[in-house]
């Protein structure tokens, strides 16, 4: 784990430039002279799959911002099965529950390797008392949460097999378009779709054998978007 102050963070040093903490999550709308009258330190972690970031139940003092990767936030069913509820992807804000002293209702996984800042809430909540611009982009954040969520559960809940197979890649592909997007295992797959693991199985072989997904190096895939557009539109 590598402290970053929050000042070097602001400047672009530490690999930061692009970081989710300056431009694009909670600090979008602060101005450099703020960052630097604070001294409290955001620290920079990188996680390797499947490390955890946080456990359900846990009570946080911190939130995160994903600077890259993939993480899967995981409830259980009481069959002990795990199902995948949402992925959180580049500039995706984690952990919001510890704001309100609430507990993760998740488990936080990595699913690829990830980048993450870690902030304290004792720095947000310090910050929205001084800047009305914070606390309209947390405001912001909890409903592009609960956006996702709805999402998750009208587009990757329902449907056939493949239709729900062919919206989880595109919906991978929408943060750079034309470029390959990773491939899960399929216990992963099944948990995230409410499917089989052998269902997903099928399924994936069956879009390889038409051509609508090739396979790539350091399981990767490429996507005929079209078509995949096709049958995720049903």
């Amino acid at each position: 784990m590598k402290t970053v102050p929050i000042r070097v963070a602001w400047l672009g040093e530490q690999d930061c430039r692009d970081c989710a903490v300056r431009n694009s999550a909670l600090f979008a709308g602060l101005q450099e002279v703020d960052f630097g009258e604070l001294h409290q330190p955001i620290e920079d972690i990188i996680l390797e799959p499947p490390a955890v970031l946080y456990r359900i139940g846990e009570r946080g003092r911190v939130v995160f911002t994903l600077r890259r990767g993939l993480v899967k936030l995981v409830k259980y069913l009481p069959d002990g099965n795990q199902r995948i509820v949402r992925l959180l992807r580049h500039s995706d804000t984690l952990g919001l529950e510890a704001l309100l002293g609430q507990p993760y209702p998740h488990d936080a996984i990595a699913l690829t390797r990830c980048e993450v800042c870690t902030i304290p809430v004792s720095l947000v909540e310090r910050l929205g008392h001084e800047q009305s611009r914070l606390c309209h982009e947390l405001m912001m954040r909890w409903q592009q949460a609960l956006a996702e969520a709805d999402r998750w559960l009208a587009e990757f809940s329902t449907g056939t097999a493949r239709q729900r197979v062919a919206r989880l890649l595109l919906w991978l592909s929408e943060t750079a378009p034309g470029q390959p997007v990773p491939l899960f295992g399929r216990e992963d797959l099944g948990a995230m779709l409410g499917l089989t693991t052998e269902t997903v199985s099928r399924t994936i072989a069956e879009l390889r054998r038409n051509g609508l997904i090739q396979e790539m190096p350091h399981n990767q895939l490429t996507l005929d978007q079209s078509e995949l557009q096709r049958i995720a539109d049903g």
